[in-house]
């Protein structure tokens, strides 16, 4: 059996707890691979390793840290068939989904390579008579990335892209379920040139985790994952003076207007609620339809259903891929079995592929969803799209404005006035308009509002940046000996 190491100071380093915690092939429901979890002390190991490169790190110049970056993303791109394959092995989604994945994961390193012009600080000459003021931006040290097992590649460049490119140091923990990617993302980043110990990957669980909170040379941690672990890794690393970006669950919202194009509605909501079988913190979980629109928008959208090739990431004609695990599978299908006084429209536990030894749920499709269901208020994480019916577009906005998440939302309208009123008054940190998965693009930022986002700064991008960095502001004087003189008053710039 295959064992799944970690990297520390440049190298693939083997496990020593003897706690193995399995890697299962998804397609086929057998293991395939483990990790041995990181104890405290291999953990500290890699912050040790991690402290000891950041000297030497942050001393580089811009130059030479958008160099690496550059060279990373170009063996990223050759290596692009390779990750992509990794990702669908252990994750299960379908080979041109992980693809997908990784373009946008490529996006970030080419943000992150533009670091020489986006770290400029500013200048102001003569500030005061002789004086000139500045600001620079200064990495913080050793920073930690924990990981979710949805997005095995494109995440954890998310934070590392930029951290490193700032002149931080990194510690990876990604999630033990699909780990083996986080090797070959480490090793590509050696033959880019950065230095040993620059960035190091532990494999594990809780352990891990909460000695990278703990241990006092991280100085910042993030994270993606489920709301009540984002909330306790914030509330638990902030109070120990640590800077946090939390990213949490997510009930993401899309309101159909009766202007719609019922059918480009329709192909979104299937796109947006099934891609990656759900498994996405920006998938669309809820179908807002207003009024008359919602007969026909259901309709559509069970005609596309029965057109999903549902298989594993082997299958070139598959669209959608497994579940991660079984116990997770079984959890969705529980939503199903307690839908309750809602319409079960498709039910994916009756698709053929469900009876297969993989973990494997078909596309399901739940109408008339009270807002006091589990199916409404809890975070499936699962192939399984509910609607709502409203009778006006105010009820279809207080509903989102007043759930819990607040991470991504979407209108499908074709009157510009509405979609402009949407956007301005819903409570939600990405807004799609007649944009089924509005992620944003590398150089802008990703992060909800609410329960979905705990931290100010949200993540990549500018407010990546200054995640990774604190502003330093330098006041300065060269005067001539000859008139300097003690002053005790407070100085004064006029």
């Amino acid at each position: 059996m295959r064992e799944i190491r970690h990297w520390i100071d440049g190298a693939a380093v083997a496990g020593t707890s003897g706690r193995q915690l399995p890697v299962w092939d998804p397609a086929t429901g057998e293991q395939q691979a483990y990790v041995v979890a990181a104890t405290a002390a291999e953990t500290a190991h890699a912050v040790a390793a991690a402290k000891a490169a950041f000297p030497s790190w942050r001393a580089a110049s811009l130059s030479r840290r958008a160099e690496v970056m550059f060279r990373f993303r170009e063996l990223v791109d050759a290596n692009r068939k390779e990750i992509a394959s990794l990702v669908s092995q252990e994750h299960g989604k379908t080979v041109a989904d992980a693809g997908g994945e990784l373009a946008r994961g490529l996006e970030n390193i080419e943000f992150a390579a533009g670091a020489p012009h986006l770290l400029k600080g500013g200048y102001s000459e003569q500030a005061s008579t002789g004086v000139d003021v500045y600001s620079i931006r200064q990495p913080l040290g050793v920073v930690a990335g924990i990981t979710p097992f949805n997005f095995p590649a494109m995440v954890p460049m998310w934070m590392f892209c930029n951290a490193l490119v700032c002149g931080n140091t990194f510690v990876l923990k990604p999630s033990e379920k699909d780990p083996s990617v986080s090797l070959l993302l480490a090793d590509l980043l050696r033959q880019a040139g950065l230095p040993d110990g620059a960035f190091n990957v532990v494999q594990g669980d809780r352990e891990a985790v909460e000695t990278l909170i703990d241990h006092p040379d991280v100085q910042a941690l993030s994270f993606v994952g489920s709301t009540p672990i984002a909330r306790h890794i914030y509330q638990t690393a902030s109070g120990k003076g640590k800077r946090v970006q939390a990213l949490g669950g997510a009930k993401n919202h899309m309101v159909v207007l009766p202007d719609a194009d019922v059918g480009a509605a329709a192909d979104a909501a299937v796109s947006a609620g099934y891609g990656s079988a759900g498994e996405r913190c920006m998938a669309v979980s809820v179908v807002v339809a207003v009024g008359a629109v919602g007969d026909p928008l259901v309709a559509a959208i069970k005609d596309r259903i029965a057109r999903i090739a549902v298989g594993p990431a082997s299958d070139p004609a598959a669209e959608m891929g497994p579940l991660i695990s079984r116990e997770h599978r079984d959890k969705v299908a529980g939503y199903l079995a307690g839908a309750g006084g809602a319409e079960v429209v498709v039910d994916g536990r009756d698709a053929p592929i469900s009876e297969s030894p993989g973990f494997f749920l078909g596309a399901s499709l739940v109408d008339k969803v009270p807002t006091d269901s589990p199916l409404y208020t809890d975070e499936i994480f699962g192939p399984v799209l509910s609607v709502v019916r409203t009778d006006t577009y105010e009820q279809a906005l207080e509903l989102v404005n007043k759930n819990e998440y607040g991470n991504g939302t979407a209108i499908f309208t074709r009157d510009g006035g509405a979609a402009r009123r949407f956007q301005y008054d819903v409570n939600c940190g990405m807004v799609g308009v007649n944009v089924p998965v509005p992620v944003p693009v590398a150089y802008y930022s990703f992060g909800g509002w609410k329960s979905s986002l705990f931290g100010d700064l949200h993540m990549y991008g500018p407010e990546g940046l200054q995640f990774y960095t604190r502003s330093k502001v330098v006041t300065a004087r060269w005067p001539d000996p000859a008139s300097s003189t003690v002053d005790l008053g407070f100085p004064e710039v006029r």
